[in-house]
């Protein structure tokens, strides 16, 4: 008997009992279609993760202080005083970093702002003008502060689109004071909307001289980080290098293991960023495909009660020259059928409900997240789901094929 006809044989014999076979495929669906929501909601995160990333711009450089920890017990070494004035000014000069255009440090101030009573938690930031070039912000109205207010410590301050209507609302904000730990700062400029920007939310930010934060607001004279802006992106791998030789020449650092800084670019954030979605997508795609297993033990158990309700048919075949290579290809081809039925179902029905799901996050998490759909997880569910009839088919296929043909013809 041929393929053809095994194939034809096998499809009358699943029509026979529909329900049955319906039944029977509803545990690959369900299997297939949760790897399909899976990987396209996987890749969807991964995608808009990237995209903020990459809105950083490529040309950004990031310092900050404290060495790579080794492990949970080493993780008190991502805390350190390692970058300060000095460093900053190092930074700066352009003998030691050619390549940079601006150099900005970043200092967090904890705490709230408040103006006639009302309260907001805000992020506050001392920075310095090169802010607005580093992070790409625009001012939507007044001025952000000059070189001259770090200079002389103003108490100024810019507040993000978000902070200024919370204190505000629709009234004018520029010229107002409003009170940071019980020191009045006077609002110079209110952000444009800008959203994220180096995993900064600046829309929910208050900006004030970085010399003033260090002076009046931290017990610490240590920025939390300093930003670069490379001429080019080809450029930034010479910057790390001479930023990295600059603040071991400062701090005496011979060994590169002992450095007591870490820098990180933008193609540095995109690896690891790819990694953790890519470990979490195959964590959860691990836990989806074992509904497959359960699916394919449901099918070999109903391949196995078909095999006992079709003993005369196996009997009867075997009577008219039909050999246990001929019996075993039909039941294999049952099994292999269903699988790929409920495979091809489960990627039409989980493709439906991932584009209806990314809709759904589209509009209540982020206007940036798209479908995209995982054609290698589809292939691979396909596959996986035919592979999983087979394996699980062969044992009832086996059963049928070594039936001796006058016991059968006897089996009532």
């Amino acid at each position: 008997m041929n393929l053809k006809s095994a194939a034809k044989i096998s499809l009358v014999g699943l029509r026979t009992n529909k329900s049955r076979s319906a039944l029977t495929i509803l545990g690959i669906v369900i299997g297939i279609a949760a790897i399909i929501i899976i990987a396209a909601v996987g890749q969807g995160a991964q995608n808009l993760i990237l995209s903020q990333v990459k809105a950083m711009g490529a040309t950004i450089v990031s310092i900050e202080g404290g060495r790579e920890p080794k492990g949970l017990s080493d993780i008190t070494t991502i805390f350190s005083d390692a970058l300060k004035e000095r460093e900053l000014q190092a930074l700066k000069n352009r003998n030691n970093v050619p390549g940079a255009i601006e150099v900005t440090p970043f200092a967090i101030v904890p705490g709230d702002i408040q103006y006639l009573g009302k309260t907001t938690n805000t992020a506050i930031y001392g920075s310095a003008p090169g802010m607005i070039d580093v992070l790409t912000l625009t001012m939507g109205e007044g001025n952000f502060f000059t070189e001259d207010d770090v200079v002389s410590k103003a108490s100024v301050v810019v507040l993000g689109q978000e902070t200024k209507r919370k204190l505000f609302g629709d009234s004018d904000a520029i010229g107002e004071k409003v009170k940071i730990r019980d020191r009045n700062f006077r609002v110079v400029g209110v952000l444009s909307q800008k959203g994220q920007a180096l995993s900064l939310y600046m829309d929910e930010a208050a900006i004030i001289p970085y010399t003033t934060a260090l002076t009046y607001l931290l017990s610490s004279h240590a920025f939390h980080n300093i930003s670069i802006r490379a001429a080019s992106e080809e450029e930034v791998p010479q910057v790390v290098e001479d930023a990295k030789r600059t603040l071991r020449d400062l701090h005496d650092i011979t060994d590169p293991e002992m450095d007591d800084f870490r820098i990180m670019t933008q193609a540095d954030a995109v690896s690891t960023v790819k990694t953790i979605t890519g470990v979490l997508t195959a964590l959860l795609l691990a836990v989806a495909a074992v509904s497959l297993v359960v699916g394919g033990i449901g099918i070999m158990n109903i391949m196995l009660v078909s095999v006992t309700e079709r003993t005369r048919e196996i009997g009867l075949r075997k009577a008219v020259g039909a050999t246990e290579k001929d019996i075993l290809t039909q039941f294999l081809f049952e099994a292999v059928i269903l699988t790929a039925v409920g495979g091809l179902i489960g990627i039409i029905f989980g493709t439906g409900l991932a584009f209806l799901l990314t809709i759904i996050l589209s509009k209540t998490v982020a206007a940036g997240w798209t479908f995209s759909f995982p054609l290698s997880g589809a292939l691979a569910g396909f596959i996986v789901a035919a592979g999983v009839g087979l394996v699980f088919g062969i044992y009832p296929a086996r059963q049928a094929a070594t039936k001796n043909p006058i016991e059968a013809l006897r089996y009532e």
